[in-house]
């Protein structure tokens, strides 16, 4: 590997360049041919693979506590205050990762950020098995936290700019991915639980939340072991860098393309004026990137909200308000987020190059507003069918939130802003993403012991928020070129 492209590191692994030579004279045409790639004979789809995994890390560890919380506070003997410690210690940690993540991801590459974050996984998953008590418990889950924040910029980078622009498995479906893998990883650690509280003696009951915490490590170590043979820098990245010869290298190696650089090329960074650095988190807000700017910010907001006061209050739902058995709320928790989370996650992947992520997001709002209203008028179910329309509404919900905004406020976020902006877009967005999250998970139970059922009545707010923005501003990122942005004179 030459000077120029230590800097853009290239997978071991990869396929052997073939068919008539291209000429590389300057960054867009890089990104025109990432654009315009088959991918029939790549591992660029493995790159979007591992990508995935870190998002599939993200989901997880996250999720991973819902059904912990209990004995976490009852071996700790914790009080509320120090129950809400250990249980938003995570959300802080991503709201700070998620603001350095998306300032680090345009400064120093997607590929070098990635491969950072994967060890705060590993570290803190470790950590979080063998604490010996919540101070330490909670300043593991804050750096498991960091990793989260800082995942998600890079991965969302990584999906945008090693897929084509058009057509089946295009940048918008392939960051639609982003929301089935999520939702596999919450029922993964479902069924974590669900085995674990199976085979568990009584007297070890206390294990459960230490071996599900723990095991976080697994699929961080093994996208470890294999980053160096599939992983590489984004094409894109490296080009804009002035660095077409380290671009060139990924594109044969990761699309098979027969990519040379011209003698005279242009070795200069794409867009001088737009260097990475804090000051691009400014950019967001000027200009067309305004618009763009408010409306993923108000979907992606008005979506955390309303997703985690339902998904990660389904336990509470399930076992208060229709009177379930712990082993019951676990199963219809799982049964409820793979047929209908998962299920509409895989609809926007499969529907969003034919429908855009406008109109698929706005039908998904208008179901989950439906499902709102529906729980707030049934309230508590008195009887079977009141309870069985009540998992009705929960299914409506979570369905809408897969195809709709659960799987494309990801997509408003990378898709509109162009290379020399997405890390920063995609962390200022992840930023206020988070902080919605966790202003639900803390009034939500709140809300909840005060309002009882009525509490729908305030969540249903989110999607009619979400509605209005995305009626006010109409944009469509999807089949749009905004990496052409950065080479606009």
């Amino acid at each position: 590997m030459t000077d120029l492209t230590s800097s853009a590191h290239v997978a071991t692994a990869g396929t052997a360049p073939s068919g008539e030579s291209v000429t590389i004279r300057r960054a867009a045409d890089v990104s025109r041919l990432v654009n315009t790639s088959t991918q029939a004979r790549s591992n660029a789809r493995i790159v979007i693979g591992i990508a995935l995994g870190g998002v599939f890390l993200d989901a997880y560890d996250l999720g991973a506590l819902a059904f912990g919380m209990k004995d976490v506070t009852r071996e700790f003997g914790l009080s509320p205050g120090g129950a809400g410690m250990v249980a938003s210690a995570i959300a802080f940690g991503a709201i700070v990762g998620a603001l350095i993540g998306g300032y680090l991801t345009d400064k120093i590459g997607r590929y070098r950020v990635f491969m950072a974050d994967m060890f705060f996984f590993v570290v803190a998953a470790i950590a979080c098995a063998l604490a010996p008590n919540e101070y330490v418990l909670a300043g593991a889950r804050f750096v498991m936290g960091l990793g989260v924040g800082i995942d998600l910029p890079v991965a969302m980078a990584f999906l945008a700019e090693f897929s084509k622009l058009k057509g089946r498995g295009n940048k918008a479906s392939s960051i639609a991915m982003w929301c089935p893998t999520w939702y596999a990883a919450i029922s993964v650690s479902y069924l974590l639980v669900l085995f674990f509280y199976a085979v568990l003696p009584d007297e070890h009951a206390g294990w459960l939340w230490r071996i599900i915490l723990g095991f976080g490590a697994v699929p961080a170590l093994l996208i470890i072991a294999i980053r160096s043979r599939y992983m590489s820098e984004s094409p894109v990245w490296a080009a804009n860098q002035g660095n077409l010869h380290g671009a060139a290298a990924i594109l044969c190696s990761s699309y098979g393309i027969n990519a040379h650089v011209a003698d005279d090329a242009d070795l200069t960074p794409a867009a001088p004026t737009r260097r990475a650095g804090w000051r691009n988190y400014g950019e967001l807000l000027k200009g067309v990137y305004l618009r763009r700017t408010i409306l993923a910010t108000v979907t992606a907001v008005a979506s955390a909200f309303a997703y985690n006061a339902v998904a990660f209050g389904l336990p509470v739902i399930l076992s208060s308000f229709l009177a379930q058995s712990m082993l019951s709320t676990i199963l219809v928790s799982l049964a409820l987020n793979l047929l209908f989370a998962f299920t509409g996650g895989l609809l926007a992947v499969r529907l969003v190059p034919r429908f855009g992520a406008w109109k698929m997001t706005v039908l998904g709002y208008v179901c989950q507003f439906a499902a709102l209203l529906g729980l707030a008028l049934i309230g508590k179910p008195d009887s079977g069918a009141e309870a069985a329309i009540s998992i009705a509404m929960l299914a409506l919900f979570l369905l809408g939130q897969g195809f709709g905004p659960g799987s494309h406020t990801m997509t408003f976020a990378s898709l509109s802003y162009p290379t020399s902006l997405r890390g920063v877009g995609v962390g200022f967005n992840q930023t206020l993403m988070r902080g919605s999250s966790t202003v639900s998970l803390f009034t939500f139970p709140l809300l909840s012991a005060a309002l009882s059922t009525d509490v729908f009545w305030v969540i249903a707010l989110a999607p009619l928020a979400g509605l209005v923005a995305l009626l006010a501003i109409r944009w469509e990122p999807s089949g749009y070129d905004v990496d052409a942005e950065d080479f606009a004179p």
